[in-house]
């Protein structure tokens, strides 16, 4: 098909039309607490409540519907760190084809198990996504099988871009718009439609800071490569932006921001703790992001990308986010060793409602170990305010406490 006849508006409201066919209705979800916490009317598109677990499955089974009966039946093949992955293995399902997927060696176990469940034969190759993607090519011209780009595709785009569809039919007089990036597709295709239905709608794509390579081929006014990649949202750590797609984005994207890794950690507790929801790393760029935005009294979409984490990536989450947010921190105390030393800290921590998780005794801290051991105390508080409390609680008789890194 030719690129000048996509990411029309016709295309869109057809893709639209051939996505119902195999998705969830992820309808806006209005966020009272991050609404109070950045002075604008947030709402969130739950694209992790998709049945794959991400909005990928729009793209991948609308461009495989415009694919001819030879084109399938030579088998699909694709590169992908794990939701584009799962929306091919889906969609080639659904049409009764083979499907390859190949995927980085880092890509979390529950993308590829869920990637082989849906009848995908899966190779592993590469760090990063740009070396499986160059693997993927090569057995594509190896064995003839037909490339089904993650991103890097118009068509393709246009059915990520049914999202923005989706948006506007349920609010159309949204302001701002939050995408996540990581390679470019679902920019492209939210980005252009947004414009398409209201150039006033502000559409803002979200990168992690340690793969920004659409913010820097922005900058430089063309496709570049980033020397590495650093982040723990996966689905976003790409090196090489679309090329075929970069002109949209030039056009119709009106800001990049970048996030921390550490700002995900703290967007998946409050996902969790105030919408009972889980998103993944690449998912939470659009929820981190919001503080960000210098606007008031807007309404504001971030698009919830996908939801697939494993349980030990989000059990480190968890745990990270809870000492980022003092509800866990570690302090080290000196003590004599005699008789009741131990039992008068505790007495001090319980009376400030302190919760110790765990305590290590370092008898070999000074030479005269009557005059000090170390005490290192690992506790739960409330925040930032009921720790100070502690410590302060703890000065007041004497210990010195030193604040030390926590390990749990």
């Amino acid at each position: 098909m030719e690129e000048s006849k996509m990411l029309t508006l016709e295309k869109f409201e057809e893709a639209s039309e051939v996505v119902k066919k195999v998705t969830q209705e992820t309808k806006l979800v209005y966020s009272e607490y991050f609404s109070s916490q950045s002075g604008n009317k947030v709402y969130f598109k739950p694209e992790n409540m998709q049945l794959t677990g991400a909005y990928k499955l729009r793209g991948a089974y609308y461009k495989i519907s415009t694919l001819t009966e030879e084109e399938r039946g030579k088998g699909l093949i694709t590169a992908s760190a794990g939701n584009h992955a799962q929306g091919v293995a889906y969609a080639a399902k659904a049409y009764g084809c083979k499907a390859v997927i190949v995927m980085p060696t880092t890509t979390p176990l529950m993308k590829v198990n869920r990637t082989k469940n849906y009848g995908a034969q899966v190779v592993l190759y590469g760090d990063v996504y740009d070396e499986a993607c160059a693997r993927a090519y090569e057995l594509a011209e190896e064995m003839g099988y037909t490339f089904i780009h993650p991103f890097d595709d118009p068509v393709v785009a246009t059915g990520q871009g049914t999202i923005m569809m989706e948006i506007f039919k349920e609010l159309p007089l949204v302001d701002y718009i939050l995408v996540p990036v990581g390679g470019g597709g679902l920019a492209t295709g939210v980005s252009t439609l947004a414009k398409l239905l209201n150039p006033k709608i502000h559409v803002i794509g979200v990168e992690p800071a340690g793969a920004n390579c659409m913010q820097a081929s922005l900058e430089k006014g063309k496709v570049v490569t980033l020397d590495r990649v650093n982040t723990i949202a996966d689905g976003t750590a790409v090196k090489t932006p679309g090329s075929i797609i970069f002109p949209y984005i030039q056009k119709n994207m009106d800001e990049i921001i970048t996030i921390e890794d550490e700002e995900l950690v703290v967007a998946f507790l409050d996902m969790v703790e105030n919408h009972k929801m889980i998103v993944e790393n690449s998912g939470l760029l659009t929820v981190a992001a919001l503080k960000h935005l210098d606007v008031k009294n807007k309404k504001v979409v971030s698009i919830l990308s996908g939801g697939n984490m494993d349980v030990i990536t989000m059990s480190s989450v968890v745990q990270h986010g809870l000492i980022f947010r003092d509800r866990i921190f570690t302090v080290s105390v000196l003590l004599p060793d005699k008789p009741g030393e131990l039992s008068r800290v505790a007495d001090v921590i319980a009376k400030e409602n302190g919760n110790v998780i765990k305590l290590e005794h370092n008898q070999f801290v000074s030479i005269n170990r009557s005059a000090a051991v170390e005490l290192r105390i690992t506790l739960e508080a409330f925040g930032t305010e009921h720790k100070q409390q502690i410590i302060t609680a703890l000065e007041r008789e004497g210990y010195k406490p030193k604040s030390v890194r926590t390990n749990i």
